[in-house]
């Protein structure tokens, strides 16, 4: 019997923060590194994973040509039971299992979110955003408490933890991924620095550097390539370097084991 895929939940309950960018990028970066990769989109309105992965699929059928991607499927139900066997049988055979969530509160993304090997939280650069986690002090910037969803995912590791010493399992890491942070003003920046330094010794989630906004990604979607995809995105001008050097860094930030079978070091698949 194949060990169970390692579990990536990429879930945010604010939209707009690059989640399902970043979800795609990930998966298309663990694949070109010879890791077997699953994909469920629990979003079953907006469907963005599960349309970039079809998108792909399509291209390499009209252009005749093979590129590393994903198993897919979207879930459209409501059941957290049917759910985990659709994750049991998407997953199996395969390395890694990822799973884009909606932006919203959503029992299901709850769900997954507390089963994750790791936790991706993409997030703005902005308080608006960083109020998902914890709220800070209107004067001070301190960090005044926790949010409900921080509290949550606080009580999941803790949990995790207990099990790891009973089941040898494995214990949740949650990454915070700092998305758009050169659209923020210097000052609010170090501010956000500061509150994300303190919650995060407080929550025990790491800070990882995340994607720009950037024209690149809403271009790439409707033929559903990447930016790994170099012999076929034609002439690359300086901003697509620059966003490949961002993923390059996003993707050794979340520290994902790939595979001996067929590894190959992130340098040479960007």
């Amino acid at each position: 019997m194949s060990a169970a895929p390692y579990r990536i939940v990429f879930a945010n309950e604010k939209g707009g923060t690059g989640k399902s960018t970043t979800a795609v990028h990930v998966a298309i970066a663990l694949a070109y590194q010879g890791a077997r990769v699953a994909a469920i989109d629990l979003d079953a309105r907006q469907r963005t994973m599960h349309r970039y992965f079809e998108n792909r699929a399509e291209t390499m059928r009209r252009r005749d040509i093979t590129l590393p991607t994903a198993t897919f499927a979207v879930y459209d139900g409501t059941s957290s039971e049917e759910l985990d066997a659709l994750a049991e049988r998407l997953g199996e055979s395969h390395d890694f299992l990822l799973f884009d969530t909606p932006g919203r509160d959503d029992p299901l993304a709850r769900h997954v979110a507390t089963q994750a090997d790791t936790l991706v939280t993409p997030l703005n650069d902005s308080f608006v955003d960083f109020d998902l986690i914890g709220q800070v002090d209107a004067e001070t910037f301190k960090v005044r408490r926790l949010s409900f969803y921080a509290e949550l995912i606080w009580e999941a590791r803790k949990k995790r933890a207990m099990a790891t010493i009973r089941e040898a399992r494995k214990e949740m890491d949650w990454v915070v991924v700092r998305n758009r942070t050169g659209y923020t003003e210097a000052r609010n920046q170090k501010r956000i620095d500061q509150a994300l330094t303190e919650l995060s010794k407080r929550v025990g989630f790491r800070i990882a550097s995340g994607l720009s906004e950037r024209v690149i990604y809403r271009e790439l979607f409707p033929s559903g390539l990447t930016l790994l995809d170099k012999g076929h995105l034609g002439e690359l001008g300086t901003s697509h370097l620059v966003a490949r050097q961002e993923l390059r860094t996003l993707v050794a930030g979340l520290a994902l084991k790939i595979p001996e079978r067929g590894q190959l070091a992130m340098e040479a698949v960007l």
